[in-house]
Order: structure tokens, then sequence, then C-alpha cells
């Protein structure tokens, strides 16, 4: 996976306090390892359905997750978060992911 230029979309229930503190976090996870995104948006999950496919990499909590097979199957990535709050746990899950070392 291209590590410069990738989109991230970041989604909650309504699009404005916790993905924005979730936009936050991924935010200083990608400076820590040094990615710069082409692109880093925050919204609610009614926006994020439909706009998934549009990007490399879907965050969202876990429970979000069943949402987004269409944008799964058009070949984004979705990482479901327990703590969505956690910069350790969104490192791990981009690791898992293959999206760095």
């Amino acid at each position: 996976m291209a590590k410069e230029n990738m989109s991230f979309l970041v989604c909650c229930a309504n699009g404005a306090g916790s993905s924005l503190m979730m936009k936050m976090t991924l935010q200083k996870v990608l400076d820590k390892v040094g990615i710069k995104p082409g692109k880093l948006h925050h919204c609610a999950l009614s926006e994020g359905k439909t706009a998934a496919s549009q990007f490399d990499v879907v965050f969202c909590a876990q429970n979000f997750m069943n949402m987004f097979k269409d944008a799964e199957k058009k070949g984004t990535t979705v990482i479901g978060l327990r703590n969505i709050m956690s910069a350790q746990e969104i490192e791990q899950k981009m690791k898992e992911h293959g999206i760095i070392e």
C-alpha cells in the first residue's frame, strides 16, 4: 500500500465530537510514522457510508464496521476500533493491515 497520499476517512455516529477527536488522534499517529495523508476527513456514518469507497482507509468503532461492506468490496480497508481515542490501537491496527511496518 502506498504510504504517501493515502486518503483516510474517520466516522462516528453523528460526525461531530468523537470523529473529530479520532481524526486528531489518527493525525498524531500518521505524523509519528511519517505518513502525509492525501486526504483526512471526518464525518457522520450516514455520509461515510456513501463516501467510504473514495478513501483508501476508513476508521470507525467496531460496531459500525458492517456498514462499510460495499466499500471493502471495492478495495477500501475498513478498520474497526474498540477505543476510538487510542493512538496505540490505531497504530497497532495499521500495522495489522499492512499500512505501516
